[in-house]
């Protein structure tokens, strides 16, 4: 009788989860080997002082195919945003909401400067179009050539003022790219999805979706490893080997390299796979007792391109869990430019770090403190932010990879490495949470059929 085929996953992301818990449900002894002591990768949550701190502006679009696929969204006992924004400017806020969803807004919203009549009815033309249109063809090469996301808004006749005080800061928090430089199938994807099921959060915390997904893997017979660093992979015949930090050697049927962008690089030697990367940092305030941002469950955005955070997040007004009882937790995200003082693989440092003009982390923690409250002041002219409570900084330098347009027709195929290593991450699809989730899901596709052929 032949022996079951052994399959090692490196890396334990959302895409290295996935896979392995397909590999494992498709029959194969499967095995998962991530570095860190817990699983999430890009996706992890830090509990402290009754808080919870995400890192960096993470949150989940529940109507992604693959998020309904592969994850109990009822078990996750969602907190969701309310559509829309509360646009920013020196001295007013403006809204814009969607009335279906909220119907006491349409006043507000029909009156927002910020958006005109002609942007509203290209807003619903455009809804109308993407309906219809099968999201999966967006980035498999067969739809129209590509272009940035601001030459298709512009293009499509949007306003200068929507573009810029709405578009810009809204898409600057979902592609770290507030200069629309980005691909438009990431626009047309996320807008689509967005207006089908909106943004949520986990009640327990981002990381609760991998701490989910590694049980899935753990139910259908699959192993999940921690704090087991792998430093080479590599493949001869019908076998691959694994050599690890603590110098044991594997040798296995198969290895899907499921880790960051750079270190799948390292270890694969693929050109192909991207490590241009966007970053962001991400602070976490308490709001003084009784304070609100009068912003109900919406994200506060920044209409202007100035030294102020993109954008600002009402955490626990979303979700309660995030703070303890009584009390308030928002957070304001910076975009990459700034002085993120971050490591390669996005790790964040510790306070005794430097960044390169000899400042710790410390002073620059404090700096931008300073920024949000000032911006905070500039959009609420009537009130003082000089208490507001910095609680913790995430810096992260590799949040994203680069999605210019183009990109994806030339992103690795996760048979693309020789022999028997197989790739999967958001880096082989789209950097998103749906991408991760469906490359691992195509990994492990991949090598249960080369398997059984």
């Amino acid at each position: 009788m032949a022996s079951t085929p052994r399959v090692l996953v490196v890396g334990g992301g959302l895409a290295g989860l996935v896979a392995a818990r397909h590999l494992a449900g498709g029959g194969v002894d499967a095995t998962l080997l991530e570095r860190r002591e817990t699983v999430g990768g890009r996706v992890r949550t830090l509990e402290r002082d009754g808080y919870r701190f995400d890192r960096g502006f993470q949150v989940l679009f529940p109507a992604y195919p693959a998020v309904r696929r592969e994850l109990d969204l009822a078990a996750l006992d969602l907190r969701r945003f309310t559509s829309g924004a509360t646009i920013a400017h020196p001295g007013r806020r403006t809204v814009l909401a969607d009335p279906r969803s909220a119907p006491g807004t349409l006043p507000a919203t029909l009156r927002n400067p910020d958006i005109t009549l002609g942007d509203r009815l290209r807003v619903a033309r455009l809804w109308w179009e993407l309906r219809r249109t099968d999201l999966e063809t967006l980035f498999d090469g067969t739809n129209e050539s590509d272009e940035s996301i601001e030459r298709y808004l512009r293009d499509r006749g949007f306003s200068d003022g929507f573009v810029e005080t709405v578009v810009a800061p809204f898409y600057g928090g979902i592609t770290l790219d507030r200069s629309l430089s980005t691909s438009r199938r990431v626009f047309e994807y996320t807008f689509r999805t967005l207006a089908a099921g909106g943004a949520a959060v986990p009640a327990a915390g981002m990381e609760a979706i991998p701490r989910q997904l590694a049980d899935h893997v753990r139910e259908v017979g699959g192993g999940v490893e921690t704090g087991r660093e792998v430093e080479s992979v590599s493949s001869e015949g019908d076998s691959a080997t694994v050599q690890l930090a603590d110098g044991i050697n594997g040798e296995v049927d198969a290895v899907v390299v499921a880790t960051d962008p750079p270190t799948a690089h390292d270890l694969t030697g693929l050109e192909s796979i991207p490590t241009d990367a966007r970053g962001c940092v991400t602070q976490y305030y308490a709001l003084p007792s009784g304070a609100d941002l009068e912003t109900g469950k919406r994200l506060l955005l920044n209409a202007v391109d100035d030294d102020g955070p993109n954008h600002v997040v009402p955490h626990s007004a979303v979700a309660p869990e995030y703070a303890p009882d009584g009390e308030a937790l928002i957070s304001a995200t910076y975009l990459e430019g700034e002085d993120l003082g971050a490591s390669g693989d996005g790790v964040r440092l510790e306070s005794s770090s430097e960044s390169d003009d000899g400042r710790d982390s410390e002073e620059r923690d404090a700096e931008l403190a300073a920024r949000t409250r000032d911006a905070l002041e500039s959009w609420y002219p009537d009130r003082r932010f000089g208490d507001l409570e910095p609680l913790h900084t995430e810096r992260v330098s590799f949040a994203q990879f680069d999605q210019p347009p183009g990109i994806h027709d030339r992103l690795p195929d996760p048979r693309e490495p020789s022999g028997s290593i197989y790739l999967a991450g958001d880096y082989t699809r789209w950097s998103s949470i749906q991408g991760a989730m469906r490359s691992g899901r195509e990994a492990a596709r991949a090598v249960l059929e080369d398997l059984s052929g």
